[in-house]
């Protein structure tokens, strides 16, 4: 009876994530087919909003601007994170640490602890005395900052439980520093580059808060553009768009779990 009654419980709670997960995923599509404008009244099913999206130009520019921003960002922060991991646990490990290494770590990890909005104020100010132009590049800039970290934490937590016994067998051996760690190193904490990488596109595709502050006049991102549309109400062309992105979103899940089958690996 003890057991019925646990797995009932946890039945319940898992429909309950569920619902709260997806259900307003599943209206946010089915409203991207209302006829009416307002997102609460249901007025018969149309594609007009899905082809008033496609003639949206400005719309697919803040697309594509986000997608240029996400990408150079999580790839800046995957190399200079994973260095930064592998530079940490490589001189931990030989007894490298200068004073005040753990300090360190705790200011590389910052950007992810401070509020997005003291953050963003704070690169507004540094851009300014700089006297950089904003627009993309201080977008990238400010990006990279705050993706850094979840690269570095994810790799440091690879490394930290990797074998260091076969980087000092091809040190022995004759490789250099560079080669030991592109040759062996690096192909094992990939997993975790790739990851961080993913997880930093995420973060940077999703921004608000600090691109406002650092955004130019003619450089727009898509979470900026689709924020200032809530300002006069969000149409159901929004509801489409983000219906597209999910789309995309599942498509590349499922070619992922196809392509990591065993029968196609072994391919």
């Amino acid at each position: 009876m003890m057991k019925r009654r646990k797995g009932a419980a946890e039945n319940i709670y898992i429909t309950v994530i569920i619902s709260l997960m997806y259900v307003p995923i599943l209206l946010m599509i089915i409203y991207s087919f209302n006829r009416s404008r307002l997102n609460s009244v249901w007025d018969g099913f149309t594609l007009a909003w899905y082809r008033e999206l496609f003639r949206d130009r400005a719309m697919f520019t803040a697309l594509g601007n986000s997608v240029i921003l996400a990408l150079l960002s999580s790839l800046a922060a995957a190399f200079i994170g994973a260095l930064g991991a592998a530079g940490a646990i490589r001189g931990g490990a030989l007894g490298r640490r200068p004073p005040g290494a753990g300090a360190m770590e705790y200011l590389a990890v910052l950007p992810i602890m401070t509020p997005e909005i003291i953050l963003g104020m704070v690169l507004l100010a540094f851009f300014s005395l700089l006297g950089l132009p904003f627009g993309m590049t201080t977008l990238v800039i400010a990006h990279t900052s705050f993706c850094i970290p979840y690269v570095y934490l994810i790799v440091k937590a690879r490394l930290a439980g990797l074998d260091k016994s076969c980087i000092e067998a091809a040190r022995n051996l004759g490789a250099t520093e560079a080669e030991a760690f592109w040759d062996i190193l690096f192909p094992l904490i990939l997993p975790a580059v790739v990851s961080g990488m993913l997880l930093s596109f995420a973060m940077s595709f999703d921004d608000v808060i600090i691109s406002v502050f650092v955004t130019g006049v003619n450089t727009n991102t898509l979470p900026v553009r689709i924020y200032s549309q809530i300002k006069t109400g969000v149409t159901p062309k929004t509801n489409a768009l983000c219906t597209l992105l999910f789309a995309c979103t599942v498509l590349l899940c499922l070619l992922s779990a196809w392509f990591s089958r065993p029968e196609n690996e072994k391919k």
